[in-house]
């Protein structure tokens, strides 16, 4: 975030810290004896703050990704075979259980934490470099209108927040799509199994690499995967997932920042205050969504495709915008989006305060 709360700290600090903590006693003081007046070091301290952001926005998207999870899987099941949302809940309840909505959530909740991390160190650094090449081409620093009591967003503020965010999304792509692919092909495998066992039991030719199992894990997924199309197999449908995220996390960025300036800053209130950061997290989930939905729909049905045609080949799917089909869902994603936002960066602007008021 931008801002004297996301400039890197004690950079010249190493001696002092060692200094404070040569003073402190290498034993307990009197009176405690219990581990809940445990202090971290003063390198424990030091290490935190220069490593804040990935702390922060890891241990917020644990807790985000969990709670939104069940929505995430309606949305792929709607997206892919249709319905309504309160169909899609019973029909996958009914058939599966309530386990159903939470299948394969450990791998997302250390991939997503893992991708979520390193965007967001990606997308630090590059609005540093964008704001020092801002600064020397036009003499206006976007991060300083940013955070100037009374400001607001300016085409500056928009070049080097979207475009941090453009880089964050194209760069993050690469490790995240593998990622997505097999949690894509859990959250689809039970629906898929029940259409080919109906199917079967017409009489009809069934494709055997339809009948997915249940149980058929993201490690197995990715060795079948591997096995039908080689390792390009981890990377399908990649051009729209390239799409989607490049464009989408140049908004969510530029979303969250403006808004959380207005809400804050240009009021004259601390730009982490609870109020602005719920409203920025989610505004910047629901127009983020909303922006590229028709490009999610398409990479979903797509890679739906691919996940039960082994090594056959899979025409890849025009977008469809504005029209029947393109927004098939777009009420639960939104609300999706909208709660993990704001669970998440409420956490991570919580985090990142307490990390910054440690003594060091």
């Amino acid at each position: 975030m931008p801002g004297k709360d996301g400039e890197p700290d004690n950079r010249s600090n190493n001696g002092a810290s060692n200094d404070a903590a040569s003073k402190k006693p290498s034993s307990p003081s009197k009176g405690n004896s219990s581990i809940f007046n445990f202090q971290p070091s003063q390198d424990v301290k030091v290490w935190a703050k220069r490593y804040r952001t990935e702390i922060a926005a890891s241990s917020s998207s644990v807790l985000s990704t969990f709670v939104a999870f069940p929505l995430d899987f309606a949305k792929s099941r709607m997206q892919t075979f249709g319905g309504g949302f309160m169909h899609t809940v019973k029909d996958a309840y009914k058939a599966e259980g309530l386990r159903a909505f939470w299948r394969g959530v450990g791998p997302p909740m250390i991939s997503v934490t893992t991708v979520r991390t390193i965007s967001f160190s990606i997308y630090q650094k590059t609005k540093y470099f964008l704001d020092r090449s801002i600064t020397k081409l036009t003499g206006q620093s976007p991060l300083v209108i940013a955070n100037a009591p009374g400001s607001y967003p300016n085409l500056y503020t928009f070049a080097c927040f979207g475009g941090a965010g453009a880089v964050s999304g194209a760069v993050i792509t690469t490790l995240s799509c593998p990622f997505e692919l097999t949690k894509l092909s859990e959250q689809l495998a039970g629906k898929m199994a029940r259409e080919a066992k109906a199917v079967d039991s017409t009489g009809q030719r069934v494709n055997p690499a339809s009948a997915l199992n249940v149980k058929t894990g993201s490690w197995n997924t990715a060795r079948r995967l591997v096995r039908d199309r080689g390792l390009r197999g981890l990377y399908c449908g990649y051009h729209l997932h390239l799409l989607r995220d490049t464009i989408g996390t140049a908004i969510y960025f530029t979303t969250y920042e403006s808004v959380k300036q207005l809400m804050a800053n240009a009021r004259g209130r601390n730009p982490t205050s609870p109020y602005a950061v719920v409203v920025a997290g989610g505004l910047c989930g629901i127009l983020t969504v909303s922006s590229i939905y028709p490009v999610d729909v398409a990479k979903t049905v797509y890679q739906k495709a691919l996940l039960s045609a082994g090594s056959s080949h899979v025409p890849r799917p025009a977008i469809r915008v504005f029209q029947a089909g393109a927004y098939r869902g777009l009420g639960v994603s939104v609300a999706r989006s909208c709660i993990l936002n704001m669970i998440f960066f409420s956490n991570f602007e919580m985090v990142k305060k307490r990390i910054n008021a440690l003594d060091t």
